[in-house]
């Protein structure tokens, strides 16, 4: 018996790096723009975890 560790080529999309952080204002935020930067950041991550989760077959969880 032989073992041969064989490397899956791993998808160029999940060597991308995965989005910063919204830069936010130096200053007191209203609920609008609060809302709508934690909502660019979690579409941001997802978009990215969910490359990366398909680039290596892993499951989503």
């Amino acid at each position: 018996m032989r073992t041969v560790m064989i490397e899956a080529p791993v998808a160029p999309a999940a060597r991308e790096p995965c989005a910063s952080p919204v830069a936010v204002p130096d200053r007191d935020l209203n609920e609008r723009e609060i809302t709508t930067y934690w909502s660019a950041d979690r579409t941001a991550l997802r978009e990215c975890e969910a490359r990366r989760a398909a680039a290596v077959g892993a499951p989503r969880q």
